[in-house]
């Protein structure tokens, strides 16, 4: 989970729980509010009851209290917090919604007197309360919005460390922030100047060496078109092409650390056909290919090719029986040999210049190169034993 995601759902959690505990402390209060209220003009209406014959008396009562005298009253939406039924009349007191007043109903006989209360300084204290739970929740949505400013460069440093981990050497965040994010923008910068200035001063000297290496190569190849010795001839033949072949399976291997790669879409069909092309195949029964079911791929065509090739190039050279068997399901491409099970763990041939004591063929290189290529495009490759059968298996 992104960090923008916990800081959203721990900002939810705790906006839920300031809404509820507002929500539990207002209902709290309009209970105590409506209780005081009550009994305090309780009093007042057996005082009335008392002397409900007395006129000069109840208006007395009415202006000790501040009780207003309504003669025109509907009810519209208040709420009834006390009804009391006596033998010769009743009482109702009302609460006004969204007020601070309350309306007292009383009927004795024929007598009936319907009063408004004054403005309760309580419930305004009710109302400040709420306001300020109001202002809590406001003032953490502003805290929410501001450590996400604060957060937002993330995303961006996060993309760009991602395209220089990709190959785009040139990469540098633009983030001038005095914080520690400033500071870590400024950070990579330095260092991505100084791995772009090393990566390629490695580059040109690879280049340099592969150059060098492969002139005396040349030229070794054509004075060995001047021996008559013929199996002097052929030895020398098969030392420099060894030579050659390591060469540029160095270069190709070193080479993989520093070229970005050029992602295209393109079908798990055409894949095999571009490996099986760059292999100049002379018996082409020796392989059998199965597409169950065609996809496509986003990757660089010919590194992934060479990748392919690769696995290929191996099962041919260690089956015991042929065809070798390349099969395309959704999402992945196998190659399978009939032949020895790999005597040491998997991961051991994935390291250069490890192979097989017994099928000492080549340099070793092929399955580093494989493995480099795929984690370069974020790809597996598996390997398992079955039936007799040695099964290397890309899963994209």
């Amino acid at each position: 989970m992104s960090i923008l995601k916990k800081i959203s759902f721990l900002f939810v959690i705790s906006l839920i729980l300031m809404t509820i505990i507002g929500s539990w402390i207002d209902t709290i209060n309009s209970k105590r509010m409506d209780n005081l209220v009550k009994e305090k003009y309780l009093k007042v209406i057996e005082d009335i009851f008392r002397n409900i014959e007395n006129k000069n008396y109840i208006n007395s009562v009415f202006e000790k209290n501040q009780l207003e005298l309504l003669k025109d009253f509907k009810d519209s939406n208040e709420e009834i917090i006390y009804e009391q039924n006596y033998t010769f009349g009743h009482i109702i007191i009302l609460k006004r919604s969204f007020a601070d007043e309350f309306i007292i109903k009383i009927k004795y006989l024929d007598e009936e007197y319907i009063l408004k209360t004054p403005d309760e300084q309580n419930l305004n204290d009710k109302t400040i309360l709420n306001l300020l739970v109001f202002l809590d929740i406001f003032a953490l949505f502003l805290i929410f919005l501001y450590i996400i400013k604060l957060l937002t460069p993330l995303k961006t440093i996060t993309k760009e460390i991602t395209n220089f981990a990709n190959g785009d050497l040139s990469t540098r965040i633009n983030i001038n922030s005095k914080d520690e994010i400033g500071t870590l923008a400024k950070t990579f910068n330095s260092m991505a100047s100084s791995l772009e200035n090393s990566i390629k001063t490695r580059e040109e000297l690879l280049r340099d060496i592969g150059h060098e290496l492969r002139t005396p190569i040349a030229k070794g190849k054509f004075a060995i078109e001047k021996i008559d010795d013929f199996s002097q001839k052929e030895l020398l033949k098969k030392i420099f092409l060894d030579l050659e072949i390591l060469t540029n399976e160095l270069i190709e291997l070193e080479k993989l650390n520093l070229t970005k790669l050029n992602i295209s879409t393109f079908s798990a069909e055409t894949l095999v056909l571009e490996s099986l092309g760059k292999l100049y195949l002379e018996d082409e029964s020796k392989i059998e290919i199965e597409i169950n079911e065609d996809f496509k791929i986003d990757a660089d065509l010919y590194y992934l090719s060479i990748a392919l090739k690769n696995l290929i190039d191996n099962a041919l050279k260690y089956a015991i029986s042929f065809p070798i068997i390349i099969k395309v399901n959704k999402n992945e491409i196998s190659i399978s040999n009939k032949g020895k099970q790999l005597s040491k763990e998997f991961e051991y041939y994935l390291k250069p210049f490890t192979q097989e004591l017994s099928q000492r063929d080549g340099f070793g290189l092929g399955l580093s190169i494989v493995k480099k290529i795929l984690d370069r495009h974020n790809f597996q490759l598996l390997y398992s034993y079955e039936n007799e059968f040695n099964i290397f298996k890309i899963v994209l």
